[in-house]
């Protein structure tokens, strides 16, 4: 875990060598699809089903993307493959006790575009070259956005969709009507509410402040992340801002402590102190005190507490299976169901072991991805950086938002697109004329040692 900062040669804000930019290189053809999918939300009705073209797509490649990754064409198969399939399988059982008539689509549409999404990240992001690619069209989709989030902010018209309601044949998302912040309309652009559309741009901003360094001018960079930054602040978002300001903390924690190799055990240890010194000294628990800074106002984050405390007695009420599609208990005066917490919402509907399955999955991609060590492979540094600041700050901030539909799907997808950097040797030369990762194999490497990340070389099959 030491190695999660940058290496001390190597500073984040400004390109150190133009040499080091890897030779572009074009994004797959299914990648573009799914992208265009997410931030062009098209529905139709296909009989009794609703189907949009992003689970339509899915449908068609979620078979044979999933038969490859079981053949091993994507590499060893990984715990969050299994883990993530067993949270979906669960839902199965969950809503098969709790829902069976809305078993069929509702399992189809939650898994197609949970687990699909994941695969395709997992199935098509497998070099360095191809998540640089990746992170260029995510900046570059994020500033198409902006011109309309300014339109939206001021005039409360989210244009795009209201162009697509206007085709025949076709619906597209429900415009939502939510009340004003700061004298400002929450812009919702091309998402189902305008917290995606904030969670949409903070992916981005890692991904081209951190990932894109050596690959792109430095006026350029800082250009593009300053307007991504300012295009997710428009959705005037607590928890959209929350992942921004904690990326940006976490890029600048590597930066001033670039010097100290334990600075990441340090800054987990003052988290930790601060939190047991908080739950000592304050009349209210550490989670309430969280909330209370991570919302708009004292109201937000004394109703999140109380959905916090009445979600988890649901949650050991109904431990195994969870209560589906139900209506939870809560206090007489909650006239709203909803549920602004993501895990919370998993726990609640699916179960404790539906939960144990995600964040299995999730927790230990993530330690496995911030152990990795890519000193002298500038490249490999900056992509791992980028993707373990995106989705530590993501973590929080899904504690105090729910993600469904199109984001839903984005946000595993862009895990699974990082699941490379679990065994790609760290030495692999970012050339653009080298073997492929899935090819390339470490010389003087034991293909049989499960600690590979010790060596200088790590083997695909390790």
């Amino acid at each position: 875990m030491d190695s999660l900062g940058a290496d001390k040669n190597i500073p984040i804000a400004t390109a150190r060598n133009p040499q080091h930019s890897v030779t572009s290189s074009k994004l797959p053809t299914p990648v573009i699809l799914y992208l265009l999918t997410v931030v062009i939300p098209i529905g139709i009705q296909v009989g009794p089903l609703a189907m949009t073209t992003l689970r339509l797509f899915l449908i068609i490649l979620i078979l044979p993307l999933m038969f490859k990754l079981l053949s091993g064409r994507y590499g060893r198969i990984l715990l969050s493959d299994i883990f993530f399939s067993l949270y979906v399988f669960w839902t199965f059982v969950s809503l098969s006790a709790n829902n069976p008539s809305q078993v069929v689509q509702s399992v189809g549409s939650t898994g197609v575009e949970f687990l699909g999404g994941y695969l395709v990240g997992r199935a098509f992001i497998r070099t360095p070259e191809a998540f640089l690619a990746l992170c260029k069209w995510l900046v570059l989709l994020t500033l198409i956005t902006t011109p309309f989030a300014l339109l939206e902010t001021m005039t409360g018209r989210p244009l795009i969709l209201e162009a697509i309601r206007k085709l025949p044949g076709i619906n597209t998302l429900s415009i939502v009507n939510i009340e004003k912040r700061l004298g400002l309309e929450r812009v919702q652009a091309v998402f189902a509410h305008p917290i995606h559309y904030g969670l949409f741009c903070s992916v981005a901003f890692s991904m081209a402040f951190v990932a894109l360094r050596n690959q792109v001018r430095t006026s350029m960079r800082f250009l593009a992340s300053a307007i991504i930054v300012g295009s997710g602040l428009l959705a005037l978002s607590s928890g959209a801002m929350l992942a921004i300001v904690l990326q940006i903390g976490l890029i600048l924690w590597a930066a001033i402590f670039a010097n100290i190799k334990a600075r990441w055990w340090l800054l987990i240890g003052l988290f930790a102190f601060g939190y047991v010194l908080i739950d000592i000294f304050s009349n209210r628990s550490p989670i309430r005190v969280f909330m209370s800074y991570a919302t708009f106002s004292a109201h937000n984050a004394y109703w999140r507490g109380i959905i916090f405390e009445w979600g988890m007695k649901n949650v050991w009420a109904n431990p195994i299976y969870g209560i589906g599609f139900n209506d939870w208990v809560r206090p007489w005066f909650m006239h709203s169901g909803s549920m602004d917490n993501f895990w919370l919402v998993v726990a609640v509907r699916y179960g404790i072991p539906s939960f144990a399955f995600l964040s299995i999955g999730y927790i230990r991609s993530i330690y496995l991805i911030m152990r990795r060590n890519f000193e002298g492979n500038d490249t490999l540094t900056l992509i791992r950086l980028a993707w373990v600041f995106t989705f530590l700050g993501l973590s929080f901030t899904l504690s105090t938002v729910h993600i469904w539909t199109n984001i839903y799907s984005f946000v595993f997808f862009v895990f699974g697109a990082g699941m490379w950097l679990v065994s790609v040797p760290s030495d692999l030369d970012t050339d653009p004329h080298s073997p492929d990762p899935e090819t390339h194999e470490p010389k003087n490497a034991s293909p049989y040692t499960r600690f590979a990340h010790n060596t200088p070389r790590q083997s695909q099959r390790a």
